[in-house]
């Protein structure tokens, strides 16, 4: 019977400190992480997104950003199905938490895309050595 006592207080005392730690007053231990770097202003990434689209090969004039909160909106229109995803990119590695890509592509540049895909092979999935398409050698002769 003292045996049963003994492990009764055990579970007594346990159940104690379990509750003390898990009660939300209870004061927490400071943590070891290190804080984060302090955030960029809005108009520090807009300016940053900016000049990424200008070192790029898209044309930064066609795309208006605007930054809010760390969350960069895009605007604009493009012939190219490619420049969104682009921009978006650029945009998330210019600062920008997240991004809302309000980019339209054109009509004529989603049916060139699916015109592509329809064909078969992309450009960059033809092995060296491999003798070119028709298409693509009559087009090297103009």
């Amino acid at each position: 019977m003292p045996r049963l006592h003994a492990i009764a207080g055990v579970l007594l005392v346990a159940a104690a400190a379990w509750g003390a730690n898990g009660r939300a007053d209870a004061p927490r231990p400071a943590s070891t992480k290190t804080a984060p770097p302090p955030a960029k202003s809005d108009a520090e990434i807009e300016r940053n997104i900016r000049a990424r689209l200008a070192k790029s090969k898209i044309a930064p004039e066609k795309f208006q950003v605007h930054v809010q909160g760390g969350v960069a909106t895009l605007e604009g229109k493009t012939d190219v199905l490619q420049h969104k995803g682009v921009a978006t990119r650029l945009a998330k590695s210019g600062g920008a938490v997240a991004v809302k890509n309000k980019i339209e592509v054109s009509q004529a540049a989603r049916e060139k895309a699916a015109g592509n895909l329809a064909t078969g092979r992309r450009r960059a999935q033809i092995k060296r050595g491999e003798p070119r398409s028709e298409t693509s050698t009559a087009r090297s002769n103009r």
